[in-house]
């Protein structure tokens, strides 16, 4: 089986490439900087040629909504046209439930994808463990560690990747499956743990959200109790691999 990577060089889309070529199959990476097939979903460019042979396409790709939402009907229409048999679209739990413009724009792609001529299945996942690395450590450049209330339940970028990869090994499923991390934390436990693992003397600071993004944030908006899959490496185990 030939499977495209649209955005095969980013976060996700690196590690699902490692990942399917670990299972042994024949994976294309698309991305703007790829040297053998680069593609450019705003425009369109490169798609078609890239899609020549390919059975299952996986769309790691991010950014505006020139690239998720326009960017998804131009890929699907590639799709379409080299008979590209299963569409794979990463998105986000909660996406739908918690008012944020970029979870908006994901929410657009989710619909393109649904009403598309291409078999589907969308992976949403839970936010990864890099992403509350970076939050915290880019604040505490700036003498503070930000505790806000919100469940969370960050997950592995290897253990959605490795989901991934099953997902698009198999046949379309025409529905959401999900993917979250294996504990859910009040961020602002999430903010100790990661004070504590760092040494960081970075000041706490209470931050409360306002409206009803809080209020989704408090109840657990972006967490799933019984997820699909779920990963297994918690956030302070990824810590630990990492400062130690």
């Amino acid at each position: 089986m030939t499977v495209a990577v649209v955005g095969g060089t980013g976060t996700i889309g690196s590690r699902i490439v490692e990942s399917l070529r670990s299972s042994g199959q024949d994976v294309r990476v698309l991305s703007r900087k790829s040297p053998d097939r680069p593609v450019d979903l705003r425009s369109g460019v490169g798609l078609t040629a890239a899609l020549s042979g390919c059975d299952t396409v996986i769309d790691a790709s991010n950014g505006a909504a020139s690239t998720l939402v326009d960017g998804s009907l131009r890929l699907l229409e590639a799709e379409q046209a080299a008979g590209v048999g299963h569409h794979v679209a990463i998105s986000i739990i909660g996406c739908d439930r918690a008012p944020m413009s970029y979870y908006g724009i994901k929410v657009r792609q989710e619909q393109i994808v649904e009403a598309g001529a291409v078999p589907w299945t969308i992976v949403r996942a839970t936010q990864f463990h890099t992403l509350f690395q970076t939050m915290f450590a880019s604040a505490a450049r700036v003498g503070i560690t930000p505790k806000v209330q919100a469940m969370v339940q960050p997950v592995d970028v290897g253990d959605v990747a490795a989901f991934v990869a099953e997902v698009a090994s198999g046949a379309p499923r025409r529905t959401r499956v999900q993917v979250a991390g294996p504990e859910i934390m009040d961020a602002r436990d999430l903010a100790r743990v990661w004070r504590a693992a760092t040494h960081s003397r970075a000041i706490p600071l209470p931050l409360r959200v306002p409206g009803k993004l809080g209020r989704a944030l408090r109840d657990g908006a972006l967490t799933n109790d019984h997820p699909d899959a779920r990963g297994t490496i918690r956030f302070a185990d990824w810590l630990e691999t990492r400062t130690s």
